[in-house]
């Protein structure tokens, strides 16, 4: 030992698994064996003190005691979410990982990246998401979270950090974001009046009268399409449209029951008819074969989501409402309000727009879209137990001298005296008994 070190210190730290050296009053450093080139593996730690040095040694060797490797004090939370989007999205799109980068770069690196990753607290990612609410929505607070999450989860497997703190934290409420909402019934027909002659006429129109998500629209091939259907089969089969693949990494739905056979209304039997049509007129005297893309551009290449909301955009503008503020996946939210309006049962309606959870899913994402006032039950009751009786006319009884009777106007003047019961009980039965007026009269003065 040299300079004052406690050799009962050394002989402590000794007895775990390394070595520590104890050099003075500086750095203290702990031998943790040899790497595979046979080179001795020694972190160091330093401190004010003596006792602080060997303090951070302890934890050195308790980490080798719990089989981890030591990490670096200097990774930080922004090698660790550099780390995550580059190795841990290989199997996410390419816009999803754009998106994730983008998120990432402009809210959590700024505010954290610079954090030690084994110094930060879950009171730094409380403070963080407190000051990210005043400005994001909750959407986007539970994707920033989410990312810093992960990030820190996939270090933890590879044993940069002992804990997640961030799976320790709430996520509190954020600013409102965009409502969700459905076109009318009659802005519904002004979109179809005005796509009429729009190239996306035949999408627009699937999207509004099927419910089918726009992914899964983009993806839609001639093979999965059945415009004559089976009219002499016993039941008869119409006319549908199969939809197993989406626009998704995998081209794989959503989820499983997004993979349905959907029947046409005419009017989408219609519209792909004048839509096959064109493409054969684009491409000369080839017949679009089952392999091509039934929505695809000029050039026979699958449409892209930006494509899709300029060309909606546009036919929105035409039918008088603000393009701006609706998107294609608005179709669908409106294929369910128009549903809803013509009291098809919600069940119906989950399964037609594939949700995995059933209606308890549809009913929570299409709140604002389900019709609120059920009135099934009220009808039922009605025709069961006839018609309503006669209103009770009591509360519409008008002031003393303003009674009126066959007899004429019954004032106390007139002989009437309100005091007697047996007059007042005839006069009343005789108003009650009394038709009602065609419309409210005026109120009578005051006596």
């Amino acid at each position: 030992m040299q300079n004052g070190g406690s050799a009962r210190g050394y002989q402590e730290l000794s007895s775990r698994r390394g070595c520590v050296a104890v050099r003075g009053y500086g750095p203290r450093a702990a031998s943790l064996g040899y790497d595979a080139r046979g080179k001795r593996i020694t972190k160091r730690a330093s401190g004010k003190t003596k006792t602080e040095a060997k303090d951070k040694l302890r934890e050195l060797l308790r980490d080798l005691d719990d089989g981890l490797p030591v990490a670096s004090d200097n990774y930080t939370v922004s090698d660790a979410v550099s780390y995550w989007l580059t190795y841990g999205l290989s199997k996410k799109a390419a816009s999803t990982a754009a998106n994730y980068e983008c998120m990432a770069n402009k809210h959590i690196m700024p505010s954290l990246g610079t954090r030690k990753l084994r110094q930060l607290t879950a009171e730094d990612v409380d403070r963080w998401l407190a000051l990210k609410a005043k400005t994001l929505s909750t959407r986007s607070l539970m994707l920033i979270h989410s990312i810093l999450g992960r990030s820190i989860r996939h270090a933890q497997a590879r044993d940069r950090v002992k804990r997640n703190v961030a799976a320790l934290c709430d996520i509190p409420n954020g600013q409102p974001g965009r409502p969700s909402k459905a076109l009318t019934f009659a802005q519904v027909q002004a979109i179809l009046q005005a796509a009429e002659k729009a190239r996306l006429h035949a999408y627009i129109v699937l999207s509004l009268l099927t419910g089918a998500r726009t992914e899964q629209l983009r993806a839609l091939r001639w093979s999965a399409v059945d415009l004559e259907g089976l009219p002499d089969a016993d039941p008869p089969v119409p006319p549908s449209i199969a939809v197993w693949r989406a626009d998704r990494v995998g081209g794989d739905t959503k989820t499983p029951k997004s993979r349905r056979t959907l029947g046409l209304p005419q009017l989408c039997v219609d519209a792909l008819r004048r839509h096959r049509e064109r493409q054969q007129a684009i491409r000369g005297a080839t017949v679009p074969s089952g392999d091509d893309l039934v929505f695809a551009t000029r050039a026979g290449k699958p449409l892209r989501a930006g494509n899709v909301r300029r060309d909606f955009r546009k036919v929105a503008d035409k039918a008088g409402l603000s393009g701006n503020e609706w998107t294609p996946r608005e179709m669908r939210h409106s294929f369910v309000s128009v549903l809803s309006d013509n009291d098809v049962p919600i069940e119906h309606i989950s399964r037609l727009v594939g949700h995995r959870g059933g209606s308890a899913v549809t009913e929570r994402v299409y709140r604002l879209q389900i019709r609120p006032v059920i009135t099934k039950g009220a009808e039922a009751m009605d025709a069961i137990f006839g018609p309503p009786s006669p209103p009770d006319r009591r509360s519409e009884r008008p002031r003393w001298g303003a009674l009126t009777s066959e007899a004429g106007t019954l004032e106390p003047s007139h002989g009437f005296d309100p005091s007697q019961p047996d007059q007042a009980s005839d006069a009343w039965d005789a108003w009650d008994a009394s038709p009602a007026p065609a419309s409210e009269p005026p109120a009578p003065p005051d006596c």
